[in-house]
């Protein structure tokens, strides 16, 4: 049995809950925005931004002039010099799109509070960010595939958008984060950073999924919603294990020396994936849901260097 079979427990549907995203979750945005650009003096605009070869008013080459070009950008002291003709080429600034991909997943869905509220409330954390400081957010709930897609939106208003959005998405089904990596990359033609929020539990392996949007050529960023219970089964004694995705379960008897084992093996997953992301220069953050959320959003802004 897996480290991921071995967490996962059937969990009672949860109750009714009010909604997340009320005026108290509204207001602690608001303050998150007004420190943030109280520490980071609006840096993030000029720094975060993508350049391509167009025509802004920035020279950035020449190249040889080809019937039908625009004459206007001859570069015509060139052709006083050498008789070559030749064009100016400038740097146009380009609108950075950020991508935040929510885990759907069943497992998810674990907890009480869950993370799955916890990871909804980190996806409207770092599009508000992104509203209020770049241009353009996308949100996209995945499991096996992409599930449902808000499309690129713009301006700090929008965050009613993503408020609905996020209230409309449930966790359920199954993990595949690589195949609903490639349909997102396949998608979605504009190149920029993708958040990927979840719990990594992908029977799959969580590499699978990063490289996936790495090779694409977006600038993958990870946080993984952890709850620490997660590192304890709690039980023994004579268990039934149900993973909450596939339905399978197994009976085990759960000993002290096995919860040992089982934490050293937890642990070492976790280590696991630091190692992997550190080594491919992937930001990565492990975000503890017990917390307090505003301390944990400004320091998820820094590690992953979306502020500075």
């Amino acid at each position: 049995m897996g480290l991921t079979d071995f967490f996962r427990k059937s969990l009672a549907p949860p109750p009714p809950k009010d909604d997340i995203f009320d005026d108290e979750f509204q207001r602690k945005l608001d303050y998150l925005a007004v420190v943030s650009r109280r520490l980071f003096a609006g840096r993030l605009r000029a720094e975060r931004r993508t350049k391509k070869t167009g025509s802004g008013i920035e020279f950035a080459d020449h190249r040889e002039y080809a019937p039908g070009d625009d004459l206007r950008y001859l570069d015509w002291k060139v052709y006083g010099r050498s008789e070559r003709m030749l064009l100016k080429m400038y740097e146009e600034e380009e609108d950075l799109s950020i991508y935040v991909l929510l885990d759907c997943s069943e497992s998810m869905a674990y907890g009480e509070p869950s993370k799955f509220d916890h990871a909804r409330k980190l996806a409207a954390a770092m599009a508000y960010v992104g509203l209020a400081n770049l241009d353009r957010v996308a949100l996209l709930a995945v499991s096996t595939k992409v599930d449902k897609t808000l499309p690129s939106t713009r301006g700090k208003g929008r965050i009613f958008k993503i408020f609905d959005f996020l209230r409309g998405v449930r966790a359920a089904g199954e993990t595949a984060l690589a195949d609903a990596a490639r349909q997102f990359t396949t998608q979605q033609k504009r190149r920029g950073i993708a958040i990927i929020i979840t719990d990594l539990y992908d029977p799959a392996g969580f590499e699978r999924g990063i490289n996936a949007i790495r090779y694409r050529k977006y600038e993958p960023m990870v946080i993984h919603v952890l709850d620490p219970r997660e590192s304890d089964p709690g039980a023994r004694g004579d268990v039934t294990l149900v993973d909450v995705e596939t339905g399978e379960s197994r009976e085990i008897t759960l000993t002290d020396g096995m919860v040992k084992a089982y934490k050293e093996e937890h642990e070492k997953w976790r280590k696991e994936i630091d190692d992997f992301c550190k080594t491919r220069q992937v930001p990565y953050v492990a975000a503890d849901m017990t917390k307090p959320f505003e301390e944990q959003v400004l320091y998820l802004f820094r590690r992953l260097a979306i502020v500075e």
